[in-house]
């Protein structure tokens, strides 16, 4: 797998074995992806009777790290009343583009066994790069969401449109990233796209919370379902 920082010619994924405990009290359940490269951890919010699902990851940060105070559980949980179910994905390497993106794809590969038929995606800052590279790779992306995103990694958000809707979100005050870069990815984008700039937001556009929650799911509901 070349590391170009852009799109891939495509990441084969094998799952070999899947693990799902009991749904925890926060409503999901936690899952593990055993692939031939190591364990993929995940949380899943399922909707028994859903044929649209959600993949959520984060930035450099690892874990389970989530912008605009705690925007990823928090739409999670709503979003199973729209009838769209999630999967959030902690990488194994926050740091490396190519395998990050490849757990993505592990996730992809997952929702597919479980019989969805639109899937979207967001990711926060360095996540905005793997989305966008993940959505190149499959057809059944239909929305991608970049929050503070990178643009190492993001030029393959030239090959989306039209068939996936693009939402770029960032704050004005980001001292780690500038706005800007969300310019240049949107500048790169095909329609459907919009951007959003958020006056005075940081990084993880915590001062824009609830403006940033929904935005986001108001462009899920309309392009995902």
């Amino acid at each position: 797998m070349e590391n170009d920082g852009n799109g891939l010619q495509g990441i084969p994924v094998t799952i070999l074995q899947v693990f799902q405990d009991a749904t925890s009290h926060e409503g999901y359940e936690p899952v593990r992806l055993v692939t031939p490269k190591g364990e993929i951890s995940c949380r899943y919010y399922s909707f028994s009777e859903s044929k649209s699902a959600m993949i959520w990851v984060g930035g450099i940060g690892g874990d389970w790290d989530t912008p605009a105070q705690h925007l990823y559980p928090k739409l999670c949980r709503e979003l199973l009343d729209e009838g769209i179910s999630s999967l959030r994905i902690k990488y194994r390497d926050p740091h490396d583009l190519n395998e990050a993106t490849y757990d993505v794809a592990a996730g992809l590969t997952y929702l597919h066994l479980q019989k969805f038929e639109t899937i979207g995606l967001v990711g926060h800052s360095f996540g905005g790069a793997v989305v966008i590279r993940s959505a190149a790779l499959d057809n059944s992306v239909k929305v991608v969401v970049t929050l503070s995103t990178q643009s190492y990694g993001a030029g393959a958000v030239s090959e989306l449109g039209p068939r996936c809707a693009v939402l770029i979100l960032h704050g004005s005050k980001d001292t780690v990233l500038p706005s800007s870069v969300s310019e240049h990815v949107f500048s790169m984008a095909k329609e459907p796209r919009r951007i959003i700039i958020y006056e005075g937001a940081s990084h993880n556009l915590d001062e824009t919370a609830m403006e940033v929650h929904e935005d986001v799911k108001d462009w899920i509901i309309q392009w995902v379902r």
